[in-house]
């Protein structure tokens, strides 16, 4: 029989032994997919922000948009961004205060840059990051018109997206008041 003391060092010896042999050995994770290749990291590092700092260049107008948007996105958006199985984009009429609140882009997004990084990064959803510049200029373009935020005319590029006022610009409650006043330490805004 063994005493306490005895079992906890047997006890911790075996978990010393374990941990050890484990440690000897490559350290492998579940070996899930691939290893990146340092193009694909590239492609995917990159940091978009509300004042248009790391926006790529590139163009794209409402017309342009639209064809995209109907051959692209309509399949799960719906038509003219309602009535779809995945999120409504447009159409919202009692915006984030009613009985039921609609989160399109007209009513909650903030920034249209965030809603360009959006679509650049993950659409459409079978190809995420497929679109060229100019094909998520156009998207993001079409969108925002959508959403009566644009003109059918419009033309949205690296140089004045940042530039769009968004409706909901001021709706979000700041948890920390006092961080909206200070600069942002990565892009100094």
């Amino acid at each position: 029989m063994f005493t306490p003391k005895q079992c906890f060092i047997f006890m911790l010896s075996m978990f010393s032994a374990v941990v050890h042999a484990e440690l000897e050995q490559e350290i492998q994770g579940p070996k899930l997919g691939k290893p990146a290749s340092e193009e694909v990291i590239k492609a995917w590092d990159s940091s978009i922000f509300p004042d248009g700092k790391g926006l790529p260049v590139g163009k794209g107008t409402v017309a342009e948009g639209k064809v995209l948007f109907k051959a692209q996105c309509a399949i799960c958006h719906g038509p003219a961004g309602v009535g779809g199985t995945a999120e409504e984009l447009s159409g919202g009429e009692q915006g984030l205060t009613g009985e039921y609140p609609d989160k399109t882009i007209g009513t909650y997004w903030l920034y249209a840059t965030t809603l360009f990084d959006f679509i650049k990064r993950g659409m459409p959803l079978m190809a995420p990051g497929s679109l060229s510049n100019d094909q998520t200029y156009a998207l993001t373009a079409y969108l925002l018109h959508i959403n009566e935020i644009l003109p059918a005319d419009a033309i949205m590029s690296n140089e004045n997206l940042f530039q769009v006022e968004m409706p909901n610009r001021e709706g979000m409650i700041w948890i920390y008041p006092a961080l909206k006043e200070e600069p942002n330490p990565v892009s100094g805004n």
